[in-house]
């Protein structure tokens, strides 16, 4: 029985789905794709934009229209934000339906600092979804580097390979997967800082970063966006954290990074990575700055509470 075969029955599951070929890679996911919308299920694609042409071309035209298809590239820059502002919005938009997505957000070309991130977010999916009648198919190209794909395996239940029965990981180990990379987060020896004891020094804060971004360039939009990451990280800190918080800004290449620190323990791992409901106030700060980072790193652990969001320079 072939993979896509399996991925028709039963509940819901967290699939990892390992390919050799753009043929491999068509021959799972359109009759995956196909079937969920046949069936009446809604059907979201997030992959990388080669991808994401090749199987717009490869299914039926009435069936690709009936499907959510996104580049993850654009929308998955910041792999904190696909659980809540992608995955996780859409599966709520249809509570009472079972729902089918892809979701490839490991790809030949990720930086080393962005893919600590996609793990924990692998690690995490099984969480964020468990109970719910949802199948998320994560495409991984088996030419990837033996570490990746021996990851997907422990961030994933179930395992897939074109041609071949799906079978339940012997590795399957999210929890210790998270905390292999919940990694203690250095700045730099060089970066600009300020220190914030109340919710009244968050003005002064955001004049500071106003200030450091115009040194590298930063301009308009630009701007706004660090004030924003800015006030919403202190703010958070102060309110939920311990002590008071320490805000490092400094360059790394051709981004700009900006640190939050305080002395508090962040026990909820999905804060930031809930899909956003006006009025529930829980992890709204940190779902602003996934939404606007291009990429979030945290590290917590009992001596206190690190976040690292960096905004490439346009």
């Amino acid at each position: 029985m072939t993979v896509t075969a399996d991925l028709q029955r039963g509940p819901a599951g967290h699939i990892a789905l390992f390919y050799r070929s753009p043929q491999e890679y068509l021959d799972c996911l359109v009759p995956f794709v196909a079937d969920g919308v046949a069936a009446g299920q809604p059907v979201l694609v997030a992959v990388p934009g080669p991808n994401l042409s090749r199987l717009r071309q490869a299914l039926p035209a009435d069936t690709a229209a009936a499907v959510s298809l996104i580049d993850i590239g654009t929308v998955g820059r910041n792999p904190g934000h696909v659980l809540g502002g992608v995955l996780g919005t859409f599966a709520d938009r249809h509570p009472s339906s079972a729902v089918r997505m892809v979701c490839e957000l490991v790809w030949q070309g990720r930086s080393a600092p962005e893919y600590p991130a996609c793990v924990q977010h692998e690690a995490l999916v099984n969480e964020a979804f468990d109970g719910r009648d949802i199948t998320v198919l994560c495409p991984y190209d088996a030419g990837l580097d033996s570490k990746t794909l021996a990851d997907a395996e422990i961030t994933h239940p179930l395992l897939g390979h074109s041609g071949q029965p799906q079978r339940a990981s012997s590795d399957f180990a999210p929890d210790a997967a998270w905390a292999r990379y919940n990694e203690p987060l250095p700045p730099s020896p060089t970066a600009a800082s300020y220190t914030l004891h109340r919710l009244t020094d968050l003005a002064g804060a955001r004049q500071f970063c106003a200030k450091y971004a115009r040194w590298f360039g930063f301009a308009g939009t630009d701007i706004a966006d660090l004030q924003l990451i800015v006030n919403e990280l202190a703010s958070n800190s102060l309110q939920h954290g311990r002590g008071p918080c320490t805000l490092l800004l400094w360059d790394s290449g051709d981004q700009l990074v900006c640190q939050a620190r305080d002395l508090g323990y962040l026990t909820d791992r999905l804060a930031g990575r809930r899909p956003f409901i006006d009025g529930d106030g829980h992890g709204c700060g940190l779902f602003v700055v996934n939404a606007t980072a291009d990429l979030v790193r945290i590290h917590t652990a009992a001596t206190g509470t690190t976040v690292q969001a960096h905004l490439r320079m346009s």
